[in-house]
């Protein structure tokens, strides 16, 4: 398997700015030549390395994590060619995956994922999967936050979508707690192991994001 699916499905589960975000505005396009770090309070997000591969077959495999999310790669060599595929793909304009990387190491614990469903990122889909042992660590919602404000700060998203199994609790809880909308019911359109699920469909905008971010702060970007 070269890619992880299209849709970046929700294994877990707001944020104050004076001034809304106009569409108008040039967006940076920096990030097409290779991702930031940001640090944040208890993990960092940084570009993915071939050399991730290992941690993150191992954080993202367990039957925990797997159950909700779209079908991982089955060996590592399989992650080793997802990573390349993120690195095409954020250079084409198109998509960007952030690893989460634990404050008190350099193993992946995990991936944030950001995909344009319009040109210019204007409306865009976002997922997330975190290792089974770093749940209730806040290891999440550092991470959302940090995402988030890239996507809506740097690349200029108006409109964030996410998508997460309505029989998931832990992923709607997460995605409530950052702030995020239930738009609705998304009937029978997640197909894992054979059955299809319903999805609760989750919107967050840019002007309640930055209306929000006076009250989490800013990320610190390296």
């Amino acid at each position: 398997m070269e890619e992880m699916p299209d849709r970046a499905h929700v294994e877990l589960g707001t944020i104050v700015s004076t001034s809304p975000i106009d569409s108008r505005a040039p967006k940076s396009t920096e990030w097409r030549g290779g991702l930031p770090t940001l640090a944040g309070s208890v993990v960092t997000l940084r570009e993915l390395q071939p050399a991730d591969a290992h941690a993150l077959f191992s954080a993202l495999t367990t039957a925990e994590v797997a159950r909700f999310i779209s079908p991982p790669p089955t060996a590592i060599d399989g992650f080793e060619k997802f990573i390349a595929w993120t690195r095409r793909h954020r250079e084409a304009g198109q998509y960007v995956c952030f690893a989460v990387v634990s404050k008190e190491s350099d193993v992946v614990i995990g991936l944030f994922q950001v995909r344009s469903l319009e040109p210019d990122f204007g409306v865009a889909e976002w997922g997330f999967a975190i290792a089974s042992e770093f749940w209730g660590t806040g290891a999440f919602v550092d991470g959302a936050r940090l995402a988030l404000d890239f996507a809506f700060t740097t690349i200029g998203s108006h409109r964030l979508e996410a998508r997460s199994a309505t029989v998931n609790g832990r992923g709607n809880g997460a995605l409530r707690k950052i702030g995020a909308t239930r738009e609705g019911v998304l009937r029978k359109s997640f197909l894992r192991n054979g059955e299809y699920l319903d999805q609760a469909l989750w919107t967050i905008l840019a002007d309640d994001w930055l209306a929000a971010k006076a009250t989490w702060g800013s990320p610190i970007i390296h």
